[in-house]
């Protein structure tokens, strides 16, 4: 088996040489966006928007532009993809929609229905291998590319409508892995295809006895479930008592830094972390080496990027798209600018808001990070404080607390006349930490790095207040709207409906303890 895994390993190491001579990344997107255009010429959305003139343009990017309006979730639903999710052929992209992945999202609102073709999913695969390739960067050792691989996701039961599927995207992927990679991955089908998580998790945990991993795949919060399980049950101190040859988990899907201390406790000794940035709607980009937790951009998976600037100009103060916003493409990005993504894919998205924030560090590689969400940030004073922002400062909390963080979520709430921050952490044992403590280290951490809020605490909000919960209230939210799987995520900001609910919730479990 030793050589075995360096022949694997050459071989990965000789797929992550890059060629020397190569198009410039606005090159490739424009083939991108060329091939997008030529895809889709003949369907409905194609027609109506011209796409056929388009590609005879001599700058056919910027007609582009011009031509199709920025489509949001509901305005691309409304107008196009309820006809293709009836199972009309031809609407967005050529022939009838496979499958749809139903986004869990972060919020209480109803499930999103984003599709899934075959020409995305086999773009996801080529990124997929070539993440693969790039391990060779972090010095594996080559008898780790001969053991297993445990991918954490959401059932490969899926349901079917029509002529389409609909599932998570995890499952989806799942069901579409080439038959020679199966044998690498667990768990096994049988027990993918069991629809609820708590039994999932349990099989896995039954199994894990027999199994050599060495990578672990999926969201770090139901990963570390999955752990914590497995040690739990077996009586362990940490798993590389049972999985001794566990060194890298590949995470996508939410902020890594807030779960690491807990994370880390799992663990018998140091493993190597990769970040990948997987969407619904595409795989967008991921960490190649091991010096940088920054993403590069995926400029030749099947996406074509623009970009809007998140700023007042461009977005309301709820996160909405204002009716003149404008967007820029490739060659115009800068470094330290928050960007809204739009995505057209090969999947029929369309200039497709996606949702997220992202801010590029490093514009010649196209090295950027995940700032938040463009819906998901607080600023009900002008405070302007993203999600990594929230990340950081809890990240620093914690590190000084030791409160063993798992999940939180902040709210802005009344304060008289003026407004407050709520946080809501889970912690161990919340009862044994100080909240105003930790209230007051969280609101110091981010006067050190956001001015507007540090600004904003002198006049308009004036409190920052903190409640302490178990780990299992956050997961039994979950439950009770029916996102226990492996991707939901908790929202890091709470608003609206989802705010609501879990002050409901909140109302109903603290009762219940009285």
């Amino acid at each position: 088996m030793r050589l075995v895994g360096h022949v694997i390993k050459a071989g990965i190491q000789l797929g992550a040489v890059r060629p020397r001579y190569r198009i410039s990344p606005m090159a490739r997107q424009r083939r991108v966006l060329m091939r997008l255009l030529a895809s889709a010429a003949h369907t409905a959305f194609g027609k109506y928007y011209g796409f056929s003139s388009i590609l005879w343009q001599r700058d056919p990017v910027r007609a582009f532009r011009a031509c199709v309006p920025i489509h949001d979730y509901d305005k691309v639903y409304r107008e196009w993809w309820h006809r293709a999710r009836n199972d009309e052929p031809n609407v967005c992209w050529p022939g009838i929609v496979p499958w749809y992945a139903m986004s869990s999202g972060t919020s209480t609102a109803a499930s999103k229905y984003v599709p899934v073709t075959r020409e995305l999913i086999r773009s996801m695969s080529r990124l997929s291998r070539q993440v693969v390739f790039d391990m060779a960067h972090f010095h594996l050792p080559a008898d780790l590319f001969t053991k297993q691989m445990l991918m954490v996701g959401s059932t490969t039961s899926l349901q079917r409508e029509g002529k389409h599927w609909v599932g998570d995207l995890s499952g989806i992927i799942a069901l579409n892995r080439p038959f020679w990679l199966k044998q690498h991955y667990r768990p096994e089908r049988d027990i993918t295809d069991l629809p609820e998580w708590g039994a999932r998790i349990e099989r896995i945990a039954e199994r894990a006895p027999q199994w050599d991993i060495g990578f672990a795949v999926g969201n770090v919060a139901w990963v570390q479930m999955i752990l914590e399980r497995i040690v739990e049950r077996y009586g362990l101190n940490h798993i590389h008592e049972l999985w001794p040859n566990f060194s890298l988990l590949l995470h996508s899907g939410i902020f890594f830094e807030p779960y690491q201390p807990s994370f880390e406790r799992l663990l018998g000794r140091p493993i190597q972390y990769v970040d990948s940035y997987l969407a619904s709607e595409g795989f967008i980009g991921y960490q190649r080496w091991p010096h940088t937790r920054l993403h590069q951009l995926a400029v030749n998976a099947g996406i074509f990027f623009e970009f809007v600037p998140f700023n007042d100009v461009h977005f309301d103060e709820e996160g909405n798209l204002r009716p003149n916003a404008e967007a820029i493409w490739l060659p115009d990005i800068e470094a330290g600018q928050p960007y809204a993504l739009l995505l057209s894919t090969e999947a029929g998205c369309w200039r497709y808001l996606l949702g997220d924030t992202i801010e590029f560090v490093d514009t010649r590689r196209l090295l950027f990070r995940l700032t938040g969400r463009t819906k998901h940030f607080l600023s009900v004073t002008g405070e302007h404080v993203s999600i990594d922002n929230l990340n950081a400062a809890l990240r620093a909390t914690d590190m000084r607390m030791h409160l063993g963080v798992k999940e939180f979520a902040v709210a802005a709430e009344p304060a008289g006349s003026h407004w407050a921050h709520h946080w809501y952490i889970s912690a161990e044992r919340p009862e044994s930490h100080d909240a105003q403590q930790c209230a007051r280290l969280l609101d110091e951490h981010l006067q050190r790095i956001n001015d507007d809020y540090r600004v904003e605490r002198q006049y308009a909000l004036r409190e920052v207040r903190v409640t302490l919960l178990p780990h299992h209230v956050f997961y039994d939210w979950l439950e009770q709207h029916g996102k226990m799987n492996g991707q939901a995520k908790i929202p890091r900001v709470l608003k609206g409906r989802a705010q609501h609910s879990w002050n409901a919730y909140l109302h109903r479990w603290f009762s219940s303890r009285a």
